[in-house]
């Protein structure tokens, strides 16, 4: 895992990072209503799957926000250089697997690895996210409800990765309409990180072709 250590002593957040770090349930989440109308004509011309379509521009949004690439190791922030994503599969069974991908690398590279990695997920995966898990965006979604309003379970102790969850897309006043939700570690990243994030996704969704970065 690739990280730096930041400058305890010049941390700007210093105060709000020992606040929250102290509290059992430190997390921020916001759910929004993110408009796909662009980026899904785009996804159904050129037969781009959906899921791992949004999945590449979401973990690359992420990744543009510095907090969200930011841990806890050994009770001090640190901050990657990338962070891998990290998303429920759905098996045969009914219950899920875990799959991790780099959505840093191009969209040409990144969706053959992913739908591969996807069916080995479904065939032989497991819940391991390997010991450089504190790397990981951890993504799952719930197709099946355009929800409002997402609770999310969280593990005691806390841990210091963000978490992304969408639903299902509908149309609003001529526009699609998908909520998704990002929840953090409050003692990392605060509101204006957050909405960071929204913008960051915003965006690359407005810039996404296939045959180039976003």
């Amino acid at each position: 895992m690739d990280y730096r250590r930041i400058d305890w002593e010049r941390y700007p957040r210093r105060a709000h990072f020992e606040y929250f770090n102290a509290m059992p349930d430190p997390y921020a989440g916001v759910t929004a209503q993110v408009e796909l109308t662009r980026f899904l004509d785009l996804c159904r011309r050129e037969s781009l799957p959906f899921f791992l379509s949004f999945l590449y521009c979401a973990g690359r949004a992420a990744n543009a926000v510095p907090q969200l690439r930011q841990r806890i190791v050994d009770g001090r922030p640190v901050e990657l250089s990338t962070c891998d994503t990290s998303h429920t599969v759905m098996r045969e069974d009914g219950a899920y697997s875990y799959c991790r991908l780099n959505c840093m690398q191009p969209f040409a590279d990144y969706l053959p690895a992913a739908i591969a990695a996807q069916e080995e997920a479904k065939a032989h995966g497991s819940l391991d996210d390997g010991e450089d898990a504190l790397s990981l965006l951890f993504v799952s979604t719930l197709p099946w409800v355009r929800y409002t309003a997402l609770r999310q379970p969280t593990p005691v102790p806390a841990d210091s990765n963000p978490r992304l969850t969408w639903g299902r897309y509908g149309e609003e006043n001529g526009k699609l309409l998908m909520p998704v939700t990002l929840l953090v570690n409050h003692a990392l990243a605060d509101g204006s990180h957050i909405a960071q994030f929204y913008a960051a996704l915003e965006e690359t969704l407005a810039r996404f072709s296939p045959d180039r970065r976003p």
